[in-house]
């Protein structure tokens, strides 16, 4: 079980704890910078984004399906294949969001992929939070405005259909893993989280991502948003996925999935 206890950092007596969930107090900020944010979310032209995906590296896939379904109830299916960055991953459907689960399963492939490689030093055998996505309807307009490379992707799902999407993004978020990168889906393409699925601790969602890191670059970042994440100062990463469950609260972290009592 991994127990978070967080102590907001501090910049003399000021905390530079930041929550953006819109529903909760922004007072950590206090006098020390909401108004340089606001400013900084006003003047933002990109649409609506929402938590796509989590990351979690594993080196075993089936494994670590199994202690997730044991420990947490969260059931996972078959994803399928990345060939040209060799990985291959299991998804967690959340309804409009999941987790995934990833591991490289080619490692001369991997070697030349900047995407495996940081799965490859992320991964561990209980699994560790890596990053996360957000879904854009306008990446290319994203990408514009934050002068990032848009790629395509694609993978062979279990059911044969073919995934499609575009990416930007994922070189930053590899080297600040609090900042997360940007998706589109082809269109028509079904959404990995909206597959049927039936969790022994359902109903089950995203209540919040916990990031290290700078949260001015990240609020720059993303520009207006309303999305579950809470950032406190340090060196970037993602250190928790906390999900909300009829059994309780769910945090997978560093440790290992866990159960565990109410998260600061």
């Amino acid at each position: 079980m991994t127990l978070f206890v967080r102590e907001p950092a501090t910049h003399g007596n000021r905390p530079l704890l930041v929550d953006t969930t819109p529903s909760r107090d922004r007072a950590a900020v206090g006098r020390f910078g909401l108004a340089t944010l606001a400013r900084v979310l006003r003047t933002s032209t990109l649409d609506r984004m929402e938590l796509d995906h989590v990351l979690i590296g594993v080196t075993d896939l089936a494994a670590a399906a199994r202690e997730l379904e044991a420990r947490c109830g969260l059931v996972s299916v078959e994803g399928g294949s990345h060939p040209h960055w060799g990985t291959a991953n299991r998804i967690v459907p959340l309804g409009t969001s999941y987790v995934e689960l990833v591991a490289v399963v080619d490692e001369a492939t991997a070697a030349d992929s900047s995407f495996e490689q940081w799965v490859a030093s992320g991964a561990s055998k209980r699994g560790r939070p890596l990053g996360w996505a957000v879904r854009t309807g306008k990446l290319d307009q994203t990408a514009r405005r934050l002068g990032l490379t848009v790629s395509g992707g694609s993978r062979i799902a279990r059911t044969g259909d073919v995934l499609r999407w575009r990416l930007a993004g994922i070189e930053q978020a590899a080297a600040e893993p609090s900042l997360p990168f940007f998706i589109e889906w082809g269109r028509g393409t079904r959404l990995p989280g909206s597959m049927p699925i039936s969790h022994p601790a359902a109903p089950v969602e995203v209540s919040k991502l916990l990031l290290d890191g700078d949260p001015w670059r990240l609020a720059a970042w993303l520009g207006d948003h309303t999305l579950p994440i809470v950032v406190r100062a340090g060196s970037p990463a993602l250190t928790a996925i906390v999900l909300s469950a009829a059994t309780g609260e769910i945090v997978l972290g560093a440790g290992g999935p866990g159960r565990t009592g109410k998260t600061p």
